[in-house]
């Protein structure tokens, strides 16, 4: 919580003129986690049309224009594949993207990963995994976002609803679901144990040869979504450097 806040604060002093040298950190409008599930229940074709989606997603102009309407005109992203309790990879670590050529080139190194695992389906180990990669990232922004994909409920690992919490206490501002198919409740398990924050959602994919789309418009909504302002205290904390260079979260 407090990177975030602090964040924000550097971000006012940035527009207002004032030194933030202190801050070694790169400031971005948004951190972007991906977490895919790549469990046993997705095939090999199924697993190339989800990459496939991931892939074209960074190559499309709608998210282009998305990340270059921002303020700062970028973000930083990583992607992790995941699937039972002990079992998460970081496939591309956080990356900045502020240009076509910079969001073309993260599609290409998704485009050369291969799999990681093909098990269960751990989702709440997945979260507990990756939002602590957030702090120490070498980045810094207003928001913070967890968006996990999956096309089946938890079979394995921690407890889902107990590892979005987790992760919100800590300082993530929102995690978002995208799900996949119809396996039986799946989109309930998503709605009542993944999404969390604000504003967190989920999206749907009726198979995987729509997820590509489906993923196109959620991580464009998770761009362009603008952070509630500054308080006029905090930007006052940030003139005075007062505010320290990278949010530390509490939990």
């Amino acid at each position: 919580m407090f990177k975030k806040l602090c964040t924000t604060a550097l971000c006012c002093a940035a527009f207002a003129g004032a030194s933030t040298t202190a801050n070694a950190n790169t400031m971005v409008d948004l951190e972007l986690q991906l977490l895919t599930d790549v469990s046993g229940s997705i095939n090999a074709a199924e697993y190339a049309l989800q990459m496939q989606g991931y892939e074209n997603a960074f190559r499309n102009a709608t998210v282009h224009a998305a990340i270059a309407a921002g303020a700062l005109g970028s973000i930083a992203v990583q992607y992790v594949e995941w699937s039972s309790n002990n079992q998460q990879a970081v496939k591309v670590d956080w990356t900045l993207i502020d240009s076509v050529a910079s969001s073309n080139a993260f599609a290409d190194q998704i485009a050369l990963i291969t799999r990681s695992y093909s098990n269960q389906t751990a989702p709440g180990s997945a979260i507990n995994f990756g939002y602590g990669l957030f702090d120490t990232n070498q980045f810094d922004a207003a928001r913070q976002v967890i968006d996990i994909s999956g096309d089946g409920v938890q079979n394995d690992g921690a407890d889902t609803s107990d590892a979005r919490d987790t992760a919100l206490a800590a300082g993530i501002d929102s995690i978002n679901g995208i799900t996949i198919g119809n396996a039986a409740n799946l989109q309930q398990f998503y709605q009542d144990n993944v999404v969390g924050g604000n504003p967190g959602f989920h999206a749907h994919a009726i198979d995987f040869a729509n997820f590509g789309q489906a993923l196109l418009t959620k991580v464009d909504r998770e761009i362009r979504d603008v952070p509630a302002p500054a308080s006029v205290a905090l930007f006052g904390l940030a003139l005075m450097g007062l505010v320290g260079s990278k949010r530390k979260r509490t939990a």
